[in-house]
């Protein structure tokens, strides 16, 4: 089988034809390491790489198929880890100059789960300094690229992680989300990031155990991949005190649903939030995909009041917990709106986290009522396309002025605040070719029933098998 076919098989088929016999693991490997070499110069994807290790490995995997040991759900996949993500005895950077010698002595728990389930790591994948800003650059390796047009930005903060998936590099990929994380980069590469709900996937180590808004998960080149690694990273670990009590194997099940009748609320631009017309109208062009699965569509959202409020106050918190003592020793070495957004977490009150938990409560409440009736809420993941990747932020959208360098990235994080969680699947292109996803919000915890919409409609639309021209 030629490397390249190897390397755009799902991740569902590349297991299948490990258990099979009909590829070996380091058959996979050799294609998805050629692949890396071949590509990743173009786009600057995998900031580090571990080829050698990796083909070790790989020879490991198939011995212990010939000797018919017991092997995990995804074993044998290549997979990078987020740079952001800690991997033992393998450098660490954050996207900081300060880290960038830094090597764990420890794997984070997603990352000790993947490699439990027999995913074998082949280096680590771009992201902004310290994961900040949906944009994947930074003064360590510099600026990833969109491979749809490699003059346009990725987004982020896993940006490395989407191009990576898009291009063949790898069939699965871990990541983070605290404002749009797993799915703007997702939305701009045309691939899957599932943002699970908080505690599905354990996160340790972590400064902040109890915090909600800031998750890992899956990012795939289809839904029934992303799902297949969900079920190798999720259910509970004594470690994360908000993980939920329920194992993977719920993932494991098919996707396939029934849809007829099922309400679900379309909203273009959640009450009122500027939405570049590029996206607005690739998205509206799917509109019948949901009708023709038997959806029946209710133009509305939820009351989203206070929630840029209550996000921003959390992030900056969240900021002034992780970074201010690299603030008092490093400054010269934080780009400015880490800066800004630490000094914002510095100024806060306790009465003002206070007053944002009582108004994040009432969110909840309302979302709760409205999805009492509503199953789905289908909205943009990103106000805008894909942009220049020497922007470093949007600063407008349709004459509207962003107020923050986080401005723009409002129709995730808004979700982000509520614990809901949301998947971006690909839906579609602009007339400039550049991909544009959608978001589906499920009700509380029901990560599963997400994914079998975002099946639904994948597989009604078949918008993830259109590879970028740079891979072909």
């Amino acid at each position: 089988m030629p490397s390249k076919e190897i390397c755009f098989m799902t991740a569902v088929e590349m297991v299948d034809c490990i258990r099979s016999g009909d590829l070996s693991v380091r058959q996979i490997m050799s294609a998805h390491l050629d692949q890396v070499e071949r590509i990743n110069p173009q786009v600057n994807a995998i900031v580090t790489f571990l080829p050698d290790q990796a083909m070790k490995q790989a020879t490991n995997a198939d011995e212990a198929i010939s000797q018919r040991k017991d092997i995990g759900d995804l074993h044998g996949l290549p997979v990078a880890h987020k740079d952001l993500i800690l991997t033992q005895g393998i450098r660490t950077t954050l996207g900081s100059p300060i880290f960038r010698d830094f090597v764990p002595d420890q794997d984070g728990l997603i990352i000790e789960r993947l490699k439990q389930a027999g995913a074998i790591t082949i280096g680590k994948t771009n992201t902004p300094e310290f994961g900040a800003g949906s944009q994947t650059y930074n003064e360590v390796f510099g600026e990833t690229l969109n491979p749809y047009d490699i003059t346009k930005t990725c987004g982020g903060s896993s940006g490395g992680a989407a191009v990576a998936l898009a291009c063949g590099m790898q069939p699965i990929a871990d990541g983070s989300d605290m404002g749009g994380s797993l799915r703007n980069p997702a939305n701009f590469c045309n691939v899957v990031g599932f943002r699970p709900s908080p505690g599905r996937v354990p996160v340790w180590p972590s400064l902040a155990s109890w915090f909600p808004i800031s998750v890992q998960g899956p990012m795939a080149r289809t839904v029934r991949d992303a799902a297949l690694m969900l079920s190798a990273i999720a259910g509970p670990d004594s470690r994360s005190p908000i993980s939920i009590p329920i194992s993977g194997d719920i993932f494991k099940q098919p996707l396939d649903r029934d849809f007829t009748g099922i309400h679900i609320a379309w909203s273009s631009d959640l009450g009122g939030l500027p939405v570049d017309p590029r996206v607005t109208k690739t998205i509206e062009k799917q509109r019948s995909v949901f009708e023709s699965i038997g959806c029946v569509i209710v133009d509305d959202q939820p009351d989203f009041a206070d929630a840029d409020e209550i996000f921003k106050i959390w992030r900056a918190w969240r900021f002034e917990l992780a970074y201010a003592e690299l603030l008092e020793t490093h400054r010269d070495q934080i780009k400015d709106t880490v800066i800004w957004n630490i000094e914002e977490g510095q100024e806060l009150t306790g009465s003002q986290i206070g007053q944002a938990e009582i108004k994040r409560t009432k969110l909840y409440h309302r979302i709760r009522e409205f999805m009492e009736k509503i199953e789905f809420l289908i909205l943009p993941v990103s106000q805008v396309p894909p942009f220049e990747v020497k922007q470093r932020y949007i600063t407008e959208i349709n004459g509207v002025e962003m107020g923050t360098y986080i401005d723009w990235m409002r129709s995730c994080y808004y979700i982000s605040v509520t614990g809901l969680p949301a998947i971006s699947v690909p839906c579609g292109f602009t007339s400039e070719g550049l991909p544009v996803g959608i978001q589906i919000v499920g009700r509380h915890q029901d990560d599963f029933g997400v994914l079998q919409l975002a099946y639904a409609f994948e597989q009604s639309t078949g918008f993830w098998k259109q590879k970028p021209a740079i891979v072909e």
